[in-house]
């Protein structure tokens, strides 16, 4: 087994925080964004109210395609060429995004932000593969979704409190600043943890070799279309609560605190799950979890009939609490389950389960974002379609892993 790293790894007390600061900033360049949609929308004279909705789904348009390209730089090139590559993109977007006069053009900066922010989220990925596997992967992987659901706590409120000192396109000059210092961080205190030995030359037969092995394995490509439903849950969720909050029931200088409380519901599922993954398992959990999200959905589906479809507020954020708490249960766990089988093709791997998560995950977020109609129905219904779907998706997978033979009983050293 050849070395990974050209100086000892660094202690979790740095590392978690550094991950979970680079898996940030695509939470911060969504989540930062949401008080200013409408005014985005006045500024630029957008006609209709819900087409500003799409400055939140165009970046995963981005990340659709730069993860399917990332991974595979990263198997080729290392792993921090891989995410200094992607902090130039990202923050070339944010300069189009910050000049840009008219929406369409937002729009375009917006697709390259997400192609380069996805750099950083799939090397992350790649790099606690490197370094840790199984239960133990995913009990890493909840500390840094712990320490990086700080950040949608306060981004909402950080692009709120950018607004009232400056406008909309100055929230683009922070994602720059907050890019160059977790970019220096990394550079100077990361080690490599792919040498040369390791890397995998960029060959198009090695590329459609591993996608082969990839697409052909029911646990690895299964948890990632389950990974992916999740989140296109998610996602319409984050394209609905803007105008759910703010045009339905007025909450326009209370909606960065109400977004936060959203927010630590998820942070706090990770913190349970990494208490509880390796005694319980990563699937268990999972089933759990989306089990309860779906009955949920369904349970407040049947009280939006009784009161024609405008519920109380006192009623609608308890129920995003909990369905929030189960989705942060399932994002850690999810993708993991999809790794686990992966390792040897981390970087690929950690490729191909983000960029098809996030391809399943975008359209949806258009469509229940736009199927707004005054009503939190649309994105209820979203998570009660996904639950339901990943439901029987997860037996699928789990049915075919026990008529699989183990290691062991077929005789093979484990």
């Amino acid at each position: 087994m050849s070395q990974v790293a050209t100086k000892p790894a660094l202690k979790l007390s740095e590392f978690i925080p550094m991950m979970a600061l680079l898996t940030s900033l695509v939470a911060l360049s969504i989540d930062a964004m949401l008080p200013a949609l409408t005014i985005i929308g006045e500024d630029l004279r957008v006609a209709d109210p819900n087409a500003p909705q799409l400055i939140i789904s165009m970046i995963f348009l981005g990340m659709s395609i730069g993860q399917a390209v990332f991974g595979t730089l990263s198997d080729s090139y290392g792993r921090k060429p891989t995410v200094y590559f992607g902090m130039v993109i990202f923050i070339a977007g944010c300069l189009i995004s910050w000049t840009a006069p008219t929406l369409n053009l937002l729009l375009a900066g917006r697709v390259l932000q997400g192609f380069g922010v996805s750099g950083p989220r799939v090397v992350v990925l790649a790099l606690v593969r490197d370094q840790y596997s199984g239960n133990r992967m995913a009990k890493i992987m909840s500390y840094v979704m712990m320490v990086f659901i700080m950040i949608p706590t306060v981004a909402p409120a950080l692009g709120q409190g950018i607004m009232y000192l400056a406008d909309w396109r100055s929230i683009f000059l922070v994602f720059i600043a907050i890019g160059l210092i977790a970019g220096g961080w990394f550079a100077v205190r990361q080690p490599e943890t792919l040498l040369g030995e390791d890397r995998k030359p960029l060959r198009w037969q090695t590329i459609g070799y591993a996608l082969k092995e990839i697409f052909s394995n029911r646990v690895a490509f299964g948890y990632t279309i389950a990974a992916g439903l999740i989140s296109g849950a998610f996602l319409g969720f984050l394209t609905s609560i803007e105008p759910i909050l703010k045009r339905q029931y007025g909450m326009e200088e209370a909606f960065a605190g109400y977004f936060a409380m959203c927010a630590l519901f998820i942070g706090s599922a990770s913190f349970v799950n990494s208490r509880l993954v390796e005694r319980l398992g990563m699937q268990r959990l999972s089933q759990l979890a989306v089990t309860a999200m779906t009955v949920l959905a369904l349970g407040f589906l049947a009280y939006l009939l009784l009161v024609d479809r405008n519920p109380a507020l006192w009623t609608l954020m308890p129920y995003l609490f909990a369905t929030l708490f189960c989705v942060g249960i399932m994002f850690g766990n999810l993708n993991s389950l999809a790794m686990e089988p992966m390792g040897h093709i981390a970087g690929i791997g950690a490729s191909v389960v983000s960029a098809m998560g996030t391809l399943i995950a975008f359209p949806f977020s258009i469509i229940i974002g736009q199927a707004y109609d005054g009503s939190s129905a649309p994105m209820v219904q979203g998570f009660a379609f996904m639950g339901l779907t990943t439901l029987l998706l997860m037996r699928f997978i789990e049915a075919g892993r026990k008529k699989v033979p183990s290691p062991k009983a077929q005789g093979h050293r484990t």
